[in-house]
């Protein structure tokens, strides 16, 4: 709670906030984790279902409770499921806002109702990502799915290790900056290199 009073006092726009990792908090917990930092927060707030990373999915159950306040406002939806995120688009009021949380699945997010996407690939490409959305909120969907396999092998080298060393990686390519890291997490090993530096060149960013 006091990061994001923190955060607010700062001026930030709105609050991504995660579930709870490590303790993996039930129902119960996580409509009372929320709904506590979403009652003393002056913004609004985008859940962030993340599994794969704290070990904790959020339920639609719980998603419709904290849907309910008035200072939660959507979610970036991680799970990976896209079975799981159709049953959530169609219980959630229409205007709860689902963002993609994994780039490989932008397009289909967006096809059940998704808002936009939370990215990691948008680092390396924000103009395709920014088409992409476009496309598909101008109705080209043929233009939307193009982009989105065009950029698979990219977004697949940037998830080849543990985010953000591969994305670091790309974006020192770039010149954009160094490839340090900090602990516990290192430098792109010689492997993952080669992967990013292979997508970036068949996509044309690098020579």
């Amino acid at each position: 709670k006091f990061l994001s009073l923190k955060a607010c006092e700062l001026g930030a726009d709105a609050l991504l906030v995660v579930t709870p990792y490590y303790n993996k908090a039930n129902s119960e917990g996580l409509v009372k984790y929320y709904s506590d930092i979403a009652d003393i927060s002056t913004k609004p707030i985008i859940l962030y279902n993340v599994p794969s990373r704290t070990g904790v999915n959020i339920p639609v159950d719980v998603y419709l409770k904290l849907s309910e306040h008035e200072n939660i406002v959507g979610a970036k939806e991680a799970s990976g499921n896209i079975a799981f995120i159709a049953q959530l688009a169609s219980k959630v009021r229409d205007d709860f806002a689902i963002y993609s949380g994994n780039d490989d699945q932008i397009l289909p997010i967006l096809s059940l109702g998704g808002s936009g996407v939370i990215s990691v690939v948008s680092n390396v490409f924000p103009k395709e990502i920014q088409m992409l959305c476009n496309y598909y909120f101008d109705h080209n969907t043929d233009s939307a799915r193009k982009l989105q396999l065009k950029l698979i092998d990219t977004i697949n080298s940037l998830f080849s290790d543990v985010n953000p060393i591969p994305v670091k990686y790309a974006l020192s390519l770039l010149g954009l900056c160094t490839d340090e890291m900090r602990p516990p997490l290192t430098k792109a090993n010689d492997t993952i290199k080669k992967r990013v530096y292979q997508a970036l060149k068949e996509y044309g960013a690098v020579t």
